[in-house]
């Protein structure tokens, strides 16, 4: 790396969660791709760590990405295959809230419109089938057993592992300074060089908003906690039969894991976050405890998961890029139809990875891509903002 004359196919930044996936999807294809990330592999510097994410299909955000989850099932369990690893618990997802709320009403619209599979229960029900887990007499509850979480950081290292084995060189530890593009090339201006490139992916989570200037008004960046709680009392491990949890409460949505390796019950607020300028500035402070999360999310665990307890016994901050509709970003950039651009995840990207990284790779190499994506262009906040 770092000469002049180095001509790839296709270079990406960011070495992520979607990152990984596309340099692995555009080696498979043959195409010579390069992979930048200015941190170690499966870092946890921003988004995608913290042991777990939820991965669900009846999903109460629009019934669009139904068909974006059905295909990424499909690649979770290739990968899985291709690298002999476990990374999809299927334990399960129990999801309750007020009748007239977001979540149970938008759960239900999705399975209806895709035919999917999902129980029905009222909080009683729930109660009595796991005693971990409350809910208010007068709202829903839906049961997804298809759904369970992903071991995110071993998701990234399997990406990265497939991408190098079918030829991607990964350089980490490597920043990116500025790039450009023209109508022939792009260039990348890092710390080892300058890279030449026919077509150039962005998949940078938080630093989007400094790798793409243009895009910062519609990227809010948001710090955000994970938590780790010790059960006072028995049943809240995967090997129990306990799930994963989203509840939406008067003081927002709350989701959680069950205990599957030790650590703990890990529980975070979906809602909220503090707006933060750049994760690196962010991440050079020493204290990041926000106390009034952490306080709600003690107080949600005393209130809907009895039993559980206080015991808090770890944290760890994470970033939501955010954009104004908590829509994805998946588009080509204007002005730039060589960069292909996936950023503004909001918090719920990562279950997506997979799919992601395919469409992205799609587009990079000028192919059609395999879903609709029009609910995801830019041009819907340039509109908006006129």
């Amino acid at each position: 790396m770092g000469s002049t004359l180095a001509i790839w196919d296709v270079i990406v930044i960011g070495a992520g969660g979607v990152g990984s996936a596309t340099a692995m999807h555009l080696a498979k294809t043959g195409a010579r791709t390069l992979g930048i990330d200015q941190y170690s592999p499966a870092h946890a510097r921003g988004s995608s760590h913290g042991q777990t994410r939820i991965i669900r299909q009846a999903y109460f955000e629009h019934p669009c990405y139904v068909p974006l989850l059905q295909r990424a099932y499909g690649l979770w369990g290739e990968l899985e295959q291709q690298t002999n690893q476990k990374l999809f618990h299927r334990t399960g997802l129990v999801e309750l809230g007020p009748m007239d709320g977001v979540v149970i009403p938008g759960v239900l619209r999705s399975a209806i419109t895709h035919d999917l599979p999902i129980e029905r229960l009222s909080p009683a029900e729930i109660r009595e089938r796991w005693p971990g887990v409350r809910g208010h007499d007068d709202w829903g509850a839906v049961v997804e057993k298809n759904a369970g979480f992903l071991r995110v950081e071993q998701c990234v290292e399997a990406h990265l592992e497939m991408a190098a084995d079918h030829g991607c060189e990964l350089v980490h530890h490597c920043g990116v300074h500025q790039w450009s593009s023209n109508s022939h090339e792009v260039s990348v201006v890092t710390d080892h060089g300058i890279e030449k490139a026919a077509q150039l992916v962005i998949a940078g989570g938080p630093w989007t908003r400094t790798l793409i200037p243009s895009l910062s008004p519609w990227l809010q960046i948001l710090r955000k906690h994970l938590y780790w709680f010790q059960p006072a009392g028995h049943g809240f491990r995967e090997k129990d039969g306990f799930p994963c949890f989203f509840h939406e409460t008067d003081s927002g949505f709350f989701y959680g894991f069950p205990c599957f390796n030790g650590t703990g019950v890990k529980i975070a607020r979906h809602s909220g976050g503090q707006p933060i300028e750049a994760p690196d500035q962010d991440s050079a402070k020493e204290n990041t405890v926000d106390d009034q999360d952490r306080q709600l999310v003690i107080d949600y665990a005393n209130e809907y998961l009895p039993g559980l307890g206080s015991r808090l016994v770890t944290s760890a901050p994470c970033y939501y890029t955010s954009t104004p509709d908590e829509h994805f970003v998946i588009d080509r950039l204007p002005d730039h139809q060589n960069v292909t651009i996936v950023a503004g995840l909001s918090g719920h990207g990562f279950k997506f990875a997979s799919v992601l990284g395919e469409l992205a790779s799609q587009m990079a190499l000028g192919r059609e891509p395999a879903f609709d994506i029009s609910p995801f262009a830019i041009t819907r906040f340039q509109r908006e903002s006129k």
